[in-house]
C-alpha cells in the first residue's frame, strides 16, 4: 500500500518550506518518528520525522527547493493495515517540531546553514609506490634524462631531477616518476624548494537553506536601510582591572565574567536615555515601535555557523545573571539545542568577533532593528594620558544605525554614553539621578 506524506503546516501562518537536507533516500526502510528531512521556514529549521513504518518509494524536491504546504513530500510503501493513501496532518503525523514549540531547533533566519558538499570530481590518489632508490638507473654524476615538459613540471614542483630515478627507456624520467618520488618522500619534494604546483580545479556550492535566507536578509537590509557607521575608541584599562578583580574573588562561586555583561549593562543604561535606539522600524507601515524591555541579541559562533540567541530583559539582570544567561544560550546554540523563542524578538544586537575583532568593522543592521553595536578586540598600545605617554588597554566599538530613524548626533551620543560607563565602571552600578 502506498502512503503519501505531504509537506506539513509548520505553524505561524507558513505557507511553504524549503528543503534543507534529506536524511533518507529511496529504498530505505524507515520507522515511525525516524528523521526524514530538515525543512526551513522564515523562523527556523525544523526536523521532520516519519509518520509511519515503511519503505521510501520516492522523495519530492531537492535540497534548496521550496515546497508548498500540502504538496507531496514523501511516498511510502507500507505493509499491513496502514492508513489510507493521503496526506499526513499534524494530528496524525509524528514530526519533531511541527507542533512542539519547545523542541530544539537548529537555527533561525540569522543562523548559519548546514554544510553543503562541494560539487567537484577529485582524482583518485596515486597508489603508494614501493621504496625507490636514488640513481637507480644512473651512475653518480650522470645527467638525468627527461623531456622538456617533465623538466618544467619538476621545476614547478620544486623537484631536483638528479635525485629522481627514471623508469623510462634508457633511464628517462617520466611524469609518473615525479609522482612516485614525491610520494616516497612523504608527499613533499626533499630539496628545500617549494612543492607548489598549479591548481586549475574549482567547486560550485549551491547556496540553500539558512545560508540563503541570511544572504537574502542581508541584501534586503543593505538595500533598504541607509546605514550610518560610527566608530569610537574606549579605554577599558579600569574595566579590565575591575573584571579581573571580580573574577579573582567570585569566579568559583558565581561564574567567570567576560566583557559582554558589562557592555550589556552599559547599553541598558544608555538606552534609557536614548529609547529611539531600542526600537523596530516597520517601514511598510511607517511605524517605529520603541520598547521598554531590552532584549539583546548576542552573535555566537558555532561549528555550524553564526547564530544570534537573545538575552531577554537585560534591564532586569545583574552582571552575573547576564553572564550566566550568555553562557547558557551560547552552550545551547553550539549544541544545536537553542529554541525558536530564544532566537527571536531581539530589540538591539551585539556583534563581536572576540579575539579576531580587528580594528573596526561595519556590522549590518538586523532588520527591523535600528542599531547594532560591534565589538572589536582589546589591544595594549601607547596613548597620551594627562600629558604622559602610557600603555593602556584600548578597544573600539564599531556600530551601525538606521539613518532614517537615528540621526548622527543621537548615534554618537548613544555610544558616548556607553563609553562613559565602560571607562568608569563604577557608573554601571550607581543609580541614575531622578
Amino acid at each position: 500500500m502506498k502512503y503519501v506524506f505531504k509537506t506539513p503546516d509548520l505553524g505561524e501562518g507558513t505557507t511553504q518550506a524549503e528543503i534543507v537536507e534529506w536524511r533518507v533516500k529511496p529504498g530505505d526502510f524507515v520507522r515511525e518518528d525516524q528523521p526524514l528531512a530538515d525543512l526551513m521556514t522564515d523562523k527556523a529549521t525544523v526536523e521532520i520525522s516519519s509518520p509511519v513504518h515503511g519503505t521510501i518509494v520516492s522523495l519530492h524536491g531537492a535540497p534548496g527547493e521550496t515546497m508548498a504546504v500540502g504538496s507531496e513530500l514523501v511516498v511510502f510503501d507500507i505493509a499491513g493495515d496502514g492508513p489510507a493513501e493521503g496526506s499526513a496532518t499534524r494530528e496524525n503525523m509524528s514530526t519533531a517540531a511541527a507542533a512542539r514549540d519547545e523542541a530544539p531547533l537548529s537555527a533561525e533566519t540569522r543562523d548559519a546553514p548546514p554544510p553543503v558538499a562541494p560539487v567537484i570530481e577529485r582524482p583518485e590518489p596515486a597508489p603508494t609506490p614501493q621504496s625507490v632508490q636514488a640513481f637507480a638507473t644512473r651512475t653518480p654524476g650522470e645527467k638525468p634524462v627527461a623531456s622538456p615538459a617533465v623538466r618544467r613540471e619538476a621545476a614547478e614542483r620544486g623537484i631536483a631531477l638528479a635525485f629522481v630515478p627514471g623508469t623510462g627507456p634508457g633511464g628517462r624520467i617520466l611524469r609518473d616518476d615525479l609522482d612516485a618520488f614525491v610520494a616516497a618522500k612523504g608527499g613533499t619534494a626533499n630539496n628545500g624548494a617549494s612543492a607548489a604546483r598549479r591548481n586549475d580545479g574549482g567547486e560550485e556550492i549551491k547556496i540553500i537553506g539558512l545560508r540563503r535566507k541570511i544572504a537574502e536578509r542581508m541584501q534586503d537590509a543593505k538595500r533598504r536601510i541607509p546605514h550610518i557607521a560610527y566608530v569610537e575608541e574606549i579605554d577599558v584599562t579600569a574595566l579590565e582591572d575591575f573584571r579581573d578583580h571580580l573574577n579573582g574573588r567570585h569566579a568559583a562561586a558565581r561564574g567567570k565574567l567576560s566583557l559582554l555583561p558589562f557592555l550589556m549593562r552599559a547599553m541598558v543604561r544608555s538606552l534609557a536615555k536614548f529609547p529611539e535606539v531600542n526600537a523596530h522600524f516597520d517601514d511598510a507601515a511607517g511605524i517605529v515601535r520603541r520598547y521598554a524591555a531590552v532584549h539583546i541579541g548576542v552573535a555566537t559562533q558555532t561549528t555550524s555557523g553564526l547564530v544570534v540567541p537573545v538575552v531577554r530583559h537585560a534591564e532586569a539582570l545583574d552582571i552575573w545573571e547576564s553572564a550566566r544567561e550568555i553562557a547558557r544560550l551560547a552552550s545551547a546554540a553550539r549544541d544545536g539545542k537553542v529554541t525558536r523563542e530564544e532566537l527571536t524578538g531581539s530589540t538591539i544586537t551585539i556583534s563581536s568577533l572576540g579575539a579576531l575583532g580587528g580594528v573596526m568593522s561595519t556590522p549590518v543592521i538586523n532588520s527591523p532593528e535600528v542599531a547594532i553595536v560591534g565589538v572589536n578586540k582589546i589591544v595594549e598600545r601607547p596613548v597620551v594620558l594627562r600629558g604622559q605617554i602610557v600603555v593602556r588597554k584600548m578597544m573600539n566599538l564599531s556600530s551601525s544605525f538606521d539613518h532614517r530613524i537615528i540621526d548622527g548626533w543621537d548615534a554618537a551620543s548613544f555610544i558616548q554614553e556607553i563609553k562613559a560607563g565602560l571607562e568608569q565602571p563604577a557608573l554601571l552600578f550607581m543609580p541614575e539621578p531622578r
